[in-house]
């Protein structure tokens, strides 16, 4: 007899709660699928998925069985493996390059720190016997007093000259070479390069290590030098010194933390920049921007929402969001909260909500005094993809001289540069537009698009929010450089 219950929705929750218990390669396949069906679409949704995986695969192991390691160089090529399987499946989401990316800046990271722990261990203490340096040449004397040595001598060839001194050193090698007078027995007392170098030598007996040396002393490059003690045994075959799976998992979990209060840090912003009477124009039922509101609203500010509705892609998820409030970011975790996990509709915080059509944004735009967007992703130009719509608010806004502040976290940023803007817009059912059963004969005609995305040059964006605090467009190449390695942009390369 067949269950009565019909198996759940393929959905990010249900992804997530069946990680555990999945095979890895099944999880692979699975995420692969949902991504090609588009059942997992926003960018957090991505983000969030990619990088539970890409856990799950750091703690697979190299073996498959929750085992260790081997090397870094390993475990990065296993993640790029995986990594361009995901974007292979949905090139539109630039966020998931951006999460494989930042997966693997962390595990370089603890490659470096790993080499650095080698390094330190390889010269943490010295002994055996010193081997002295032999040098083919002495060094030439200097004259000890100005009246020896002067630019007029050395044009004219006079005895006493530098060339003169420097000859009769070389040919008498059995004379003692003189040694530079101490500058710390002068009558100062101290070198005054000594003292810019370390100022603390004026209370300590030691000298700085880049003052003249003592007489009777050798000069640091005529001194032995040392063999270290061999303590490559202590450090496991292959150069590895930490445990790297542990190392990475910590680095992920702070990735997964970032991802958890992205919105949180965003908002912490919101009253720098909305004010009371204020007139605000958004576009669509993102979770960033409500929160960025919602936060504002909770200081006893006072202002006009007017929100496009996306028609004809999302506008049932705006109206919803209006209505009832928008759910925090996903998780098995969050389910059973029920009304708790919701937040508060703006309304229900005080905020004038206007619900507008797309097409009345250029008519409301002089009556607005600040544009909030929240994009899919961003380029490291400066540029942006969201929804579609987009483009024409800021194109607007541009011409009612209407400053643009787009909420982006930094997992968004991306690093690669659009070199192909049309091939990065996404494009949905036409159905929506112009329905088959109604306008047949009219569709029979035409070719009918239906763009989700728009793309939005940096020239239409006055400022972007990250959970970093704020920065203009043009800054932007200089925060994507701190998040990602140069090694991992192209990921198509090995």
């Amino acid at each position: 007899m067949p269950s009565a219950l019909a198996p759940p929705t393929p959905s990010l929750t249900t992804y997530l709660r069946s990680l555990d218990e999945a095979p890895l390669d099944k999880s692979i396949t699975t995420l692969i699928s949902l991504l090609k069906r588009r059942q997992i679409r926003s960018s957090r949704s991505c983000a969030l998925a990619t990088t539970k995986l890409l856990i799950r695969v750091v703690e697979a192991g190299e073996d498959g069985s929750d085992g260790k390691w081997s090397s870094t160089q390993a475990l990065i090529a296993h993640i790029r493996t995986v990594g361009r399987k995901l974007i292979s499946a949905q090139p539109k989401e630039i966020v998931i390059g951006n999460i494989v990316r930042r997966v693997l800046g962390v595990i370089r990271e603890v490659a470096d720190r790993d080499s650095e722990t080698v390094a330190d261990l390889s010269g943490s203490e010295i002994s055996g016997p010193t081997s002295p340096i032999t040098i083919t040449g002495e060094r030439s004397v200097l004259p000890m007093r100005l009246s020896e040595f002067s630019p007029r001598d050395v044009l004219s060839g006079r005895p006493g000259t530098a060339d003169s001194v420097a000859s009769s050193t070389f040919s008498s090698p059995a004379a003692a070479p003189q040694q530079r007078p101490n500058l710390m027995t002068a009558p100062t007392g101290t070198s005054l390069f000594s003292i810019l170098q370390h100022p603390q030598t004026q209370t300590r007996s030691t000298s700085s290590p880049y003052a003249t040396p003592p007489a009777g002393t050798q000069s640091p490059a005529l001194r032995p030098s040392p063999t270290f003690k061999s303590t490559i045994s202590t450090i496991p075959e292959g150069g590895e010194s930490l445990d790297i799976k542990a190392e990475v998992l910590d680095g992920l979990a702070e990735l997964l933390d970032e991802l958890s209060v992205v919105d949180t840090q965003i908002a912490e912003s919101a009253l720098e920049h909305i004010h009371s009477g204020e007139v605000i124009l958004t576009h669509g039922s993102s979770r960033t921007v409500q929160r960025f509101l919602l936060t504002a609203a909770g200081k006893k500010r006072r202002f006009t929402v007017f929100v496009a509705e996306l028609y004809p892609n999302d506008h049932l998820a705006v109206h919803d969001t209006l209505v009832n409030g928008s759910l925090p970011p996903v998780s098995p975790e969050d389910e059973g909260l029920g009304e708790k996990g919701r937040w508060k509709a703006l309304t229900a915080a005080g905020v004038t909500v206007v619900l507008v059509p797309d097409t009345a944004v250029f008519a409301l735009m002089p009556r607005v005094n600040k544009v909030l967007l929240s994009p899919h992703a961003v380029m490291a130009s400066g540029s942006l993809l969201a929804a579609a719509g987009t483009e024409t608010i800021c194109l607007a806004a541009k011409e009612h001289r209407v400053p643009v502040v787009v909420l982006a976290g930094v997992y968004k940023l991306s690093p690669v540069y659009p070199f192909d803007e049309e091939g990065m817009v996404e494009y949905g059912d036409p159905s929506k537009v112009v329905g088959f059963a109604e306008d047949g004969r009219f569709i029979d005609g035409v070719d009918v698009v239906n763009p989700i995305s728009d793309f939005v040059g940096a020239e239409g964006v006055g400022l972007y929010v990250t959970n970093l605090g704020g920065c203009a467009p043009g800054y932007l190449y200089r925060v994507v450089g701190d998040h990602y390695r140069n090694e991992d942009i192209e990921l198509g390369r090995d």
